[in-house]
């Protein structure tokens, strides 16, 4: 089974793979894609879906071949941080900056909250960086060591791919794993709180 998503953003060609998974549960899939972060994104669902992935390109588009490994188990939701949690908090940071006015402010404001957030756990359960707010996962940035940090206590940390992809910063992400529209609505839906910042 083969899917033409060539020319198409995320998260269109991982809910064209979503849909086709969920319906026609196929051995193999194969899907054409000519962006990076779909690529990255497309390979990783097929992955949670128990699909081995190869890759290959060829003048700018990625022919990803999954082929399943398991036929029985299937992984519908996304995983939620074997960490106990009273709640699970999601924050999501659309901006390098908190507030407007004084741009030195408000990038001071940000390291702070950022360095202050290990405070919310254990609820915090990912963090959801978008638009300006990749710029924060990637190498030079004030907070690098602090959100290693709560990655490496369990925080989940998702990074727009698309955004990443729009400020040529692909490449440059450090931290946290390149996600999409369709992961980050879903685990929305699964947190008991959502900051918005």
């Amino acid at each position: 089974m083969e899917i033409d998503a060539r020319k198409l953003s995320c998260p269109a060609p991982v809910i064209m793979a979503k849909e086709t998974v969920e319906k026609h549960n196929p051995l193999q899939i194969n899907i054409l894609v000519d962006n990076e972060a779909a690529r990255q994104n497309v390979s990783r669902y097929l992955q949670s879906k128990t699909y081995q992935v190869n890759v290959k390109e060829s003048s700018g588009v990625f022919y990803i071949t999954g082929t399943r490994l398991e036929t029985q188990v299937q992984r519908d939701e996304p995983s939620k941080s074997p960490r106990a949690v009273d709640k699970m908090i999601l924050v999501m940071i659309a901006t390098d900056r908190i507030g407007f006015g004084d741009e030195a402010l408000g990038l001071k404001l940000m390291i702070n909250f950022i360095k202050t957030l290990k405070e919310m756990q254990p609820d915090l359960w990912k963090m959801v960086f978008v638009n300006n707010g990749v710029k924060l996962t990637v190498e030079g940035s004030a907070v690098l060591e602090e959100l290693k940090a709560l990655a490496e206590t369990g925080v989940n940390i998702m990074v727009c791919g698309t955004c990443l992809a729009h400020f040529n910063l692909l490449d440059k992400k450090q931290v946290g794993e390149t996600t999409n529209m369709l992961d980050i609505v879903t685990a929305m839906q699964l947190a008991d709180k959502v900051i918005n910042i």
